[in-house]
């Protein structure tokens, strides 16, 4: 998945940094960031501080992964001519292209889920006010009313729901969007377990039933600034589909021959859809 970058080790903790000269930046423009990518090589390439040295920017801390840091500067800086190679890319125009490895990847997603969430948190929600950044903690504080803001994180579940017999397993496409295979999947509401929540959704999207609820792993997924949850579970009573028509525009029951994975191994959606194809989960 994604975050496997083994023997990589990533680092969030918070510390108050200063950029350096050979730390790497990301610069963000309306959702894209600046990256250069190697077709031959295929890996993805950052800007380094000392490329921006004639602007004097102020560069946020973001994490580091192994000795190395990664930054975030502001999102009007000029690109100078020496990043002529360089070019903007969406998250997902990057998940989409070949790449040698997850970690230069999963370095743009942990950017963009830390950028998305300073730029959604430029005013105070309270009253109004400029947000600072705090100096101790990766928070936002409001230096008028006190408040804090910490970074979003929204919980989701990825449901692998499979028939009485265990040999097939409910498949899905979205109505819009990513355009692969996929589970059933949703975003937990206020007062739910992860569990009522997998009840739920099944029953919004698709109009089942199930029990035999079980955790399978979890996985961060910062282009919607989530923590995903997998579980499998079984039809409890009818296994006749109604499909929700507003959200997907696919649903059926599959065996473990007809699965189709997606093009590539990021998610915990594949990986789910992966382990039943393989006869590791029945």
């Amino acid at each position: 998945m994604i975050q496997d970058i083994f023997p990589a080790k990533f680092y969030n903790h918070f510390q108050n940094y200063e950029a350096s000269e050979k730390d790497f930046v990301f610069l963000f423009s309306e959702g894209k960031v600046l990256v250069r990518y190697n077709q031959f090589s295929k890996d993805l390439s950052y800007p380094l501080f000392e490329d921006f040295s004639k602007q004097k920017l102020s560069a946020t801390y973001l994490f580091s992964i192994d000795n190395q840091k990664y930054f975030l500067i502001p999102e009007h800086t000029s690109v100078p001519k020496k990043l002529s190679n360089f070019s903007f890319y969406t998250p997902r125009q990057l998940r989409d292209l070949p790449l040698a490895s997850n970690l230069e990847l999963f370095a743009v997603f942990s950017a963009y889920h830390l950028w998305k969430w300073y730029d959604d948190n430029k005013f105070c929600g309270h009253c109004g006010h400029n947000l600072e950044h705090d100096t101790v903690e990766r928070a936002l504080f409001c230096p008028e009313c006190e408040s804090k803001i910490y970074p979003r994180i929204n919980p989701a579940v990825i449901i692998g729901i499979l028939n009485q017999k265990k040999d097939k397993i409910l498949i899905t496409k979205y109505r819009t969007g990513y355009a692969h295979s996929a589970l059933v999947a949703g975003f937990t509401e206020f007062g739910e377990t992860l569990e009522q929540t997998v009840e739920r959704e099944v029953m919004e999207e698709v109009g089942l039933k199930v029990k035999n609820i079980r955790y399978y792993k979890s996985q961060p997924w910062a282009l919607a600034q989530d923590i995903l949850a997998g579980f499998f579970c079984e039809v409890d009573g009818d296994d006749k589909i109604k499909m929700d028509e507003s959200e997907l525009k696919y649903a059926e029951w599959v065996s473990r021959e007809e699965v189709e994975l997606q093009p590539n191994d990021y998610s915990l959606t594949n990986e789910m859809m992966k382990m039943f194809k393989s006869g590791e989960v029945a």
